[in-house]
């Protein structure tokens, strides 16, 4: 397989789902600047939305949308735990927090990267996503990870996200629940070993 991503951006997320799955792949770096792999390539000729993750399966299918793609690996390898088996209320509990993660967190930030939007709309961006993580935290105040003592694909995803908090100066320390996930989801290796091969940590 191979996954088309950009280092920090929303493909951390099956980034770090395929090495929590143990699964063979190769990453291969999809610029979302000059929408060029590497070697050249027009990415909009493999994705013509120009955006990163892409999954290309071994027979050559494409998977678009990172909540699509974590469920896809996650499927592969049930033994992990990495989501719920399909068709039970659980598996649904995990698309609502993906869903959740999706709409409110990953969408409400993307406008904080826009340089052409005004600093007051983005004050406005700021205090959702605030009010966004102070649910979060009240999620939290009993679990290790969202749906309970496993880790699953949608933590992965929301501590990508999270993680762009540094970025736009959006302070989480009002949040211990929060941070302290967020260390929990950081010190895995699989995250660091996604986290390093995209030259985020040293």
């Amino acid at each position: 397989m191979k996954l088309y991503y950009s280092p920090g951006a929303c493909s951390l997320s099956p980034h770090i789902a395929l090495r929590e799955a143990g699964l063979a792949f190769e990453p291969v770096l999809a610029s979302t600047k000059s929408h060029k792999l590497q070697d050249g390539t027009d990415y909009y000729g493999i994705n013509p939305l120009g955006y990163v993750p892409m999954l290309e399966l071994d027979d050559g299918t494409r998977l678009r949308e990172g909540p699509a793609i974590v469920q896809y690996v996650a499927d592969q390898v049930p033994n992990k735990n990495l989501a719920p088996a399909n068709g039970t209320l659980s598996r649904y509990r995990l698309q609502e927090w993906l869903t959740f993660i999706g709409t409110e967190i990953h969408k409400t930030f993307s406008p904080l990267f826009n340089p052409n939007i005004a600093d007051e709309a983005k004050a406005v961006f700021k205090d959702k996503l605030k009010s966004r993580y102070e649910w979060l935290n009240g999620q939290l105040a009993d679990k290790q990870f969202l749906m309970g003592d496993h880790f699953t694909v949608a933590d992965g995803y929301l501590f990508t996200v999270t993680n762009w908090t540094k970025p736009m100066n959006i302070d989480l320390s009002a949040f211990p629940n929060v941070t302290a996930w967020h260390a929990r989801v950081a010190a895995r290796p699989a995250v660091q070993e996604a986290m390093k091969a995209e030259g985020l940590l040293k």
